[in-house]
């Protein structure tokens, strides 16, 4: 009875932080609830090592998917972005925000794509910046019953690079080329201001600056994005995260399904 009321404890602590508004008490909330699957095996089985498999079977949770329907994805190697209309704000309540604030910028809107990645339809609507050689895009994500927004600021150089600075809010689920600079930045940088902000210093970081930067040609935006994810697929077949397959698509390896589940516990750990 002891030990039962024990578990009950954790896990009444465990939803309590879980419920807080502060990010520090939250993870301490989740760090609670590895320590009741930690004391339920050990009270079942009365051994330390049977408690820490059972607070590792949080982070062997994702193979399931991985194995069941990751495994079994044909993705296509040239993926066409379409014009598509923009989704129901009812699903993005804040994106006319994000619109307003990048046109405050003086960005020029270029077009609305979309295009469908893994089971997730992606929404685009471009911009771009003279001046400043930049292209803005807001993307808008439905899987399931689950839907978000993301922005992301790009540029390139003379030399043939890309520079991206993005809130996508998950880890990449592809390897970045080489020449493909991808700065992440945390869920909390939500307004487009401060994103702008973030990619001005990420060029400073790389000693670059405006005379480095090509002026992009908005009629070439759209395939210029599809290009670099193709030149993304064939540095992720060289490197063996993906197979081709006998239809003209491509599928994860064991080792890419390996890197799809590291990647997953870094959300794991960063958005808990």
């Amino acid at each position: 009875m002891q030990e039962s009321l024990l578990v009950l404890a954790t896990v009444i602590i465990g939803v309590a932080l879980r419920s807080c508004r502060t990010l520090f008490l939250r993870k301490l909330g989740a760090l609670t609830f590895l320590g009741t699957s930690f004391l339920i095996f050990y009270f079942l089985f009365d051994h330390y090592w049977a408690g820490i498999l059972g607070s590792a079977i949080w982070f062997l949770l994702p193979w399931v998917d991985l194995l069941t329907r990751i495994r079994n994805l044909r993705l296509p190697l040239n993926n066409r972005l379409q014009f598509r209309t923009t989704p129901s704000p009812h699903h993005f309540p804040n994106a006319a925000e994000t619109v307003t604030e990048i046109e405050e910028e003086d960005f020029e809107h270029i077009t609305d794509s979309g295009w469908e990645w893994i089971g997730m339809q992606q929404f685009f609507r471009l911009y771009w910046h003279a001046e400043h050689k930049l292209i803005a895009s807001v993307c808008l994500c439905e899987h399931d019953n689950i839907a978000f927004a993301f922005m992301t600021i790009s540029c390139r150089t003379t030399d043939g690079r890309a520079i991206h600075t993005t809130n996508f809010p998950f880890s990449p689920t592809l390897r970045h080329q080489p020449s493909s600079h991808w700065q992440h930045l945390p869920c909390e940088k939500n307004r487009f201001p401060m994103i702008l902000e973030d990619h001005t210093k990420h060029l400073e970081k790389l000693n670059l600056n405006e005379a480095d930067l090509l002026i992009p040609d908005p009629d070439d935006v759209v395939s210029q994005i599809e290009n670099e994810m193709r030149e993304q697929i064939d540095h992720n077949l060289e490197c063996g995260l993906i197979t081709l397959t006998d239809d003209g698509h491509f599928r994860y390896s064991m080792r890419g399904l390996f890197f799809l589940w590291k990647q997953t516990v870094k959300d794991m750990i960063r958005l808990c």
